[in-house]
Order: structure tokens, then sequence, then C-alpha cells
């Protein structure tokens, strides 16, 4: 909520409000009441200390608003939302504000590949193009020394599994035959424009040389749109359908969609950009990747497994938190243990990422938190979206926290930082 920084109320009244609040107007993820988060070894007042310290990002001029929540073995200890939602017409940021939420999309598509196997619809370890017959001999593009590239055959397959670590060989479009994908309209993530189904799009990038062998690097790409199409393929239902009736449905996830419901339209939260003279300003596109894109209106027919979905903190934390049960949530199981386990295993091998984390199936992995240097624990599985979102679990510590604001580009935000610190220096147990 949009707290005056002249009266601020004790950190410990003003929590309960919060709370409080955020019980009256959202239903709770699964717990039967918010808890004080001592109950859950965690400080009230080092809370209301991160709060203050994330709202100096507003105060600053540098976020219009956000939104976070952080759970304690599986309690609510914090759900805030401060700052305004547009600033323009000054809307007040609500606990209930929807997002684009971008790459967060990838953990929810991941887990409906981990579904489909459980029902004995797929093998990960298949190549790609057993479901999507166009995606067979494929072709590498390899830079030569005058900016061109000459062509050579795959020398594997892609398979699902190279797709759900990012080791399939395909970026957004930016390789050395950037060119080629530019002119058949393939480059960033950006699908909400298109009036194709994601499937026909996905046959037509078939005919595209990767940019690097299968299995062989993590390039950031097209990967999970891919997978969006092998869903619609093996299921025989659209992205959008597959999601509401087997996971988003399930999981009482009641504001997550591709598109914005017109029922809903005065809660999508505004993007922004730095502005040339300081601050930030709405960004005045309706339509691209750096725009507030066509998600309440345009032609709807798109369904981006890679990047395409509106949601909440609440919603999104209930996913996660599902994740977090291995695989279940107030008695309903979407997928088994075993099967949560390998998602959050590192897939990567000796595959260069990130120091200190690796990549299982959707997210990434900390794997060395001295190599890594920041807090957190070694196992804990995380992403983020192109408008500056991010999440993490922390397994050990039996934590889920999200965060959500709408600004494109963010350089030299540090918000992130701040919350990680913040989440973790309130841990007292």
């Amino acid at each position: 909520m949009l707290q005056p920084t002249d009266a601020k109320l004790s950190a410990r009244h003003f929590r309960h409000l919060a709370l409080c609040t955020a019980l009256l107007f959202t239903p709770l993820l699964s717990a039967s009441e918010v808890v004080v988060a001592e109950r859950v070894g965690m400080s009230s007042e080092r809370l209301a200390l991160l709060d203050s310290n994330l709202e100096r990002f507003i105060g600053e001029s540098r976020l219009a608003g956000q939104v976070y929540l952080v759970m304690r073995h599986g309690e609510v200890v914090a759900h805030e939302a401060n700052g305004l939602q547009d600033i323009s017409q000054k809307t007040p940021m609500r606990h209930d504000t929807l997002f684009r939420i971008a790459s967060q999309t990838k953990a929810i598509t991941s887990l409906g590949i981990m579904m489909l196997q459980e029902r004995g619809q797929l093998d990960i370890n298949a190549p790609l193009s057993r479901y999507l017959p166009e995606w067979s001999d494929m072709q590498v593009a390899i830079a030569d020394d005058n900016g061109g590239y000459t062509l050579e055959p795959a020398r594997r397959e892609i398979t699902l599994r190279h797709l759900l670590t990012h080791t399939g060989g395909m970026s957004y479009g930016t390789g050395p035959a950037a060119k080629a994908w530019a002119e058949a309209k393939m480059q960033g993530w950006y699908f909400a424009d298109r009036e194709e189904s994601v499937s026909d799009t996905i046959a037509r990038m078939a005919a595209l040389p990767l940019d690097a062998h299968p299995g062989e690097q993590w390039i950031y790409g097209y990967n999970t749109d891919i997978l969006g199409a092998v869903i619609e393929a093996v299921s025989g239902d659209d992205l959008a359908t597959f999601f509401s009736d087997n996971i988003l449905n399930p999981l009482n996830m009641v504001d997550t969609h591709f598109y914005l419901p017109e029922s809903k339209s005065g809660r999508l939260a505004t993007v922004y950009r730095p502005a040339a003279g300081g601050g930030i300003e709405a960004r005045p596109e309706r339509n691209g990747m750096n725009s507030q894109g066509l998600y309440d209106e345009g032609p709807r027919q798109s369904y981006s497994g890679g990047a395409g979905l509106l949601s909440t903190a609440r919603d999104y934390a209930r996913f996660l938190q599902m994740t977090l049960n291995g695989g279940e949530l107030d008695g309903v199981r979407l997928v088994s243990r075993k099967t949560i386990e390998l998602m959050t295993t590192d897939h990567l091998g000796d595959i260069e990422f990130r120091p200190g984390q690796g990549f299982g199936l959707g997210f990434s992995i900390a794997t060395d938190l001295g190599l890594r240097g920041t807090l957190g624990s070694v196992g804990e599985y995380a992403w983020g979206g192109a408008y500056h979102s991010v999440y993490w679990v922390d397994p050990v510590e039996d934590l889920v926290v999200v965060y959500l604001t709408q600004i494109i580009p963010a350089p030299g935000l540090d918000d992130h930082i701040t919350l990680r610190n913040g989440v973790y220096q309130a841990i007292i147990d």
C-alpha cells in the first residue's frame, strides 16, 4: 500500500495492518491465517526495514511502484504494495495489481512439459523432432572472419532437455545468422502482436539456422517458446487451455492470464523507462518488446510459453510454494517430488553459465555461494522477467520470494540485491 513517509506506523503495527489488508482482499496462499513473522523465525522489525529500503526507490523516482511477497514455512510474512500502479492517474499499487511477468512464464511451461512426461506422453531426453518433425536435420551458422557465416549440420539432434536448460542452440535471433532471423521476423521474446498461433510461428522458425550445436552452450532464447509448441502438439490443447486446466485452475491462480480479461482492465500496472532528464516516464509505445505490449488489446492469438503471462505476486507465490512442497499445494498434487528434484538439479555439467550457478529445468540453480557472492543457499532456484521482476525459492530456508515491478530497461537499479539482503537479514532463528 502507498505509505506517507512522514506518518509511518510503528514497524509491528504496520506489519499487522499490511498483512490483515492482504487477508481481507486477497485469498491466502496456503495458510489459514496471516502470521506474525517471529512465528516462523523472521523479524517483523527487520522486515519493516526491508520495506523502508525498497520504498526508497519509489521516493527517488527510480520506480513507480512494486509488490513483493515473502513466505517462510508456507506462511506469508510480508505482502506489500508500495508506490503507484500508474503515476499519471495517481492509481495506488495494490496487492492484486497485475504485472507482465515475461520470462517468469518459463517455469510454468517447464512444469507443463514435466507433467506430460509423468503422464507418459513425452520423454524430455527424446529428440524435439519426435514431437515437432520440422525440427530435424538442423543446420548451425558458424561465423566467419568477414561478418558472414557458413552452415554445417548439427552434431546432434535437439532434445527437450536441451530446451529446458537453454542449450538447444538458439538465441532470440541475434546469432551469426541474425539477418536471416530478422528477415523471417523472428527476433526478440515478444509474441503478443502475432496473428498466428505459437505453434505456427515455431514451425516456421525451424527453417532458420541455429547459433550453436545443441547441448554445447547455454544460450538464452526461444527454447521455452518451442516447448510451448510441444505442449500444444502433445496435449492437443492450445497453451492457454493447457495451463488453465492443468496448472492455473488446480492451483487457484485466479489472476494469471496470457491476455488481460476485460473485467480486470484497471489492474494492469503501467510500464516505465528511465527518463532522459532523470526520474522515470511511462513508455508511450503500445507494441513491441520495449512497450506497454498488446496484452489488453490486439490479436490475442499467440500464447508465448517463454514470456507471455500476466500475473500477481499472490498467484506466482502459489506456483512457487507448490514446487517447494515437492509438487503439491493445498492437497492438490501436480507432479511428484522426484520430478521437482530433477527440475531443481543443475543439468549443465561443464557448460559455462554464471559463477556459482548452474541451470535446472526452467531456472538457475545456486551451486556455490562463494563464487556467486550473494546471500542465499546452495540449491536455491530463481529467475526473473524482462520488466525487472524476480523470484527465488530457497529450500534450505523454506523460503519463497516474489518481487514485481514494471520498468524496461532498468540500468543501475539495485533493488534486487536490496531485496535479497533485506530478506535474509530478517531471518532470526
